[in-house]
């Protein structure tokens, strides 16, 4: 039988403390998430002041920092590591402000304001234009219903995936209606505007927008032929095959075509225009004289203090009142020093990015260099997933574009010479090759490993297949048609 014992052992044990946790959890937030996060905090806590970032200091006030390695990093007034925590309050600086140096593609605030004006309109939903045509019709309340029904069970694009026979199961439990009258009114809801919204398949959709054309439009029964059968080869271009199936000619063919091209296969996106997201970069890349310069945009996240008047009531309060507003002082100086940590390491990775990749920046895709985490992890001293963590969803401007920080990591293949290139390289490559083959022969993937095994790369048909698609570039054979339709 087992008896209780007490043992003493010797052991070491690494325990996440409440602010290595929040520091991790701040490493992977994207500016508007951190923007979100500092808003809570400011709520919940009376030691936080904000302020939002309004009025640019001069640039040439900025100081500059130059790294060990002789490159140049600018992250304002506010990147200094921060003095350890003690017992002392006079040992920590109470403001960390970032500089407010404005960045190349920011003109003022108020330009982003008047873009925010130009997109604000709000654009009702698909649902809600049909059910206000539906409203000023002359349908019968039951047919009202049935019409609701089938209008709130489509989806983005107009297109009705659920089942006729489903939606009269669940309305025939209480109403008295038929299968037949569903579909009457099925009918009905496609030529509303915009016509095609109620259809379950592409073809029906575009057979719908036919129908609503005159009869007498050129080329109209023609177009209908080949949407009721043959609407596959018209994505391919096979023009030769939907001669031979539907018998047409080819300008017949050609002018029927024309006509479906002008239809739209989606039409609930013309009523569901998607408010434009714009992207805000995190930091800034501009090369200065022969040095690419990084340094974090200033108005991606607002000032931070302590609120000096509560800091100074502190050692007048009851104790209860103290401990909790000691406890309040402890987690504002823990956010403050977590962001800055965390906007230390996101300029110093995006350092580490720039200098692997400078040839990028000077020269393009076709220049990218092989990149994995483990690669910068290394020369910054961090561990991978610290890496991983604070280059997701944040983004980097320079004068090739905005990036997001992922984008500069890829695999590599081997080169004849005992190099490496990067597999952005490759796919630059091919896409360049694409664009510059004759559009009556288009190279095969096989001939397209032959000319890069010629630059000294030696990549697999079916790896220039696969680079091929994630590109979005039709097979040879597609090409083909495409480039004699």
């Amino acid at each position: 039988m087992l008896k209780p014992t007490l043992q003493l052992r010797l052991g070491q044990q690494l325990t996440m403390t409440q602010q290595l946790q929040q520091a991790i959890r701040l490493l992977q937030l994207s500016s508007l998430e951190l923007k979100a996060a500092i808003q809570d905090a400011y709520e919940s806590n009376p030691l936080l002041e904000t302020e939002e970032n309004d009025e640019p200091r001069d640039p040439s006030a900025e100081n500059e920092k130059i790294g060990e390695d002789g490159h140049e990093i600018q992250a304002g007034a506010g990147d200094p590591v921060a003095p350890e925590e003690s017992g002392d309050d006079r040992e920590w600086d109470d403001v960390y402000e970032f500089s407010h140096m404005p960045g190349p593609s920011h003109q003022a605030e108020d330009h982003f304001d008047y873009l925010e004006s130009k997109t604000a309109e709000s654009h009702g939903s698909l649902q809600d234009h049909l059910l206000w045509q539906l409203e000023l019709s002359s349908l019968s309340d039951q047919d009202l219903l049935v019409a609701g029904t089938l209008v709130n069970a489509l989806d983005e694009s107009g297109y009705l995936h659920e089942s006729l026979e489903n939606i009269h199961s669940s309305l025939h439990q209480t109403y008295e209606i038929g299968l037949d009258e569903i579909e009457a009114v099925l009918k009905f809801v496609q030529r509303l505007d915009p016509v095609g919204c109620g259809t379950r398949s592409l073809q029906e959709c575009l057979d719908v927008q036919l129908q609503q054309m005159p009869d007498d439009l050129p080329f109209l029964l023609q177009a209908r032929s080949i949407v009721a059968g043959h609407l596959d080869l018209v994505g391919m271009k096979d023009y030769a095959k939907l001669s031979t199936c539907s018998g047409l000619d080819l300008e017949e063919i050609e002018q029927a075509v024309e006509l479906i091209q002008t239809l739209h296969p989606k039409p609930g996106d013309l009523i569901n225009a998607q408010r434009p997201e714009y992207i805000v970069p995190d930091v800034y890349v501009e090369k200065r004289g022969e040095k690419w310069s990084v340094r974090l945009n200033p108005y991606t996240i607002p000032k931070l203090s302590i609120n000096g008047v509560y800091s100074n009531m502190i050692k007048d309060l009851a104790s209860s009142d103290a401990d909790y507003m000691r406890g309040q002082l402890q987690e504002a100086r823990w956010l403050i020093k977590s962001i800055q940590r965390r906007n230390q390491t996101l300029v110093r990775v995006a350092t580490s990015i720039v200098m692997h990749q400078q040839a990028f920046f000077e020269y393009g895709e076709e220049a990218m260099q092989p990149l994995v985490l483990k690669d910068i992890a290394d020369e910054i001293d961090m561990h991978e997933s610290t890496v991983s963590r604070i280059t997701t969803n944040k983004f980097m401007d320079s004068p090739k574009g905005v990036f997001e920080f992922k984008y500069f990591f890829s695999s590599h293949v081997s080169t004849s010479d005992g190099g490496v290139c990067s597999a952005t390289a490759i796919k630059a490559m091919i896409k360049k090759l694409v664009q510059e083959e004759n559009r009556a022969k288009p190279l095969s993937d096989h001939k397209i490993a032959g000319l890069l095994e010629q630059k000294g790369i030696s990549v697999a048909r079916r790896t220039i297949a696969k680079y091929r698609e994630s590109l979005a570039i039709p097979s040879s054979s597609q090409r083909r048609r495409l480039g004699l339709g």
